[in-house]
């Protein structure tokens, strides 16, 4: 409740103190800045709402430039989405998922560019894997699928081609689920996202990541990523 309380109270003490203010300082304008800022900003992360605002707009064909302004890495990289009332599932009551595989190239030499793919430690620290979590409801698989990422990698960019379905049993759950990969070319990489505290990341050639990452489909995927780019790398 407060969530809610706390931004509409900001919003209303910001034109009040302007209008007690008949010439505000520039302090004080600062100060009533900042309140506006802070009630948005409350408003802004309550229950989830940046991805359901942000992500269509990342994902929008008119979108040019720097798609990834300052101020929208800010608000980001700090909610995560919880809960799964809004879980999807197919007609077997498999949990349906979806990830990316984070990619860039490094230049290898003075011709030849070498990939290297984004991994991320487990929740519980026994091996390292690429991004991936529950598809919702209310979001297109592309959109979960970068969700994801900048949750749990934070880092942004384009999302390209489905790399393939899944079928794999949890570990955790002991159950089946239904995953979906897609490949994701990088153009930026977060300071600080929701997932900073309880996540390493790391950039690592192909190689390097199929000896660390334990879940065979991943690596699988992976397969396919490496070979639709073998012709850029090249």
């Amino acid at each position: 409740m407060l969530c809610y309380v706390i931004p509409f109270l900001g919003l209303i003490f910001f034109p009040l103190s302007l209008f007690i203010h008949h010439s505000p300082s520039k302090k004080e304008i600062y100060i009533s800045s900042i309140n506006l800022a802070s009630a948005l900003m409350g408003l802004f992360f309550s229950r989830n709402l940046p991805f359901k605002f942000c992500l269509p707009f990342l994902f929008s064909k008119r979108v040019s430039g720097n798609m990834f302004p300052k101020q929208l890495e800010n608000m980001m990289c700090l909610v995560a989405r919880t809960g799964r009332h809004l879980q999807r599932y197919d007609d077997h009551g498999c949990r349906q998922v979806v990830g990316c595989i984070p990619y860039r190239y490094r230049r290898k030499g003075t011709q030849n560019k070498e990939l290297e793919v984004l991994v991320i430690s487990t929740q519980n620290g026994d091996g390292m894997q690429f991004p991936k979590g529950g598809w919702e409801t209310d979001e297109s698989m592309e959109q979960a699928a970068l969700r994801e990422t900048i949750e749990e990698a934070g880092v942004m960019g384009n999302i390209e081609n489905k790399l393939g379905k899944w079928s794999y049993k949890s570990k955790r759950q002991d159950t089946v689920h239904e995953g979906y990969m897609f490949s994701l070319l990088v153009k930026k990489q977060l300071e600080n996202w929701p997932e900073k505290n309880i996540r390493k990341r790391r950039w690592m050639s192909v190689t390097e990541a199929k000896e660390v990452c334990p879940h065979t489909w991943m690596k699988e995927a992976l397969d396919v990523l490496v070979s639709r780019e073998g012709d850029v790398i090249n």
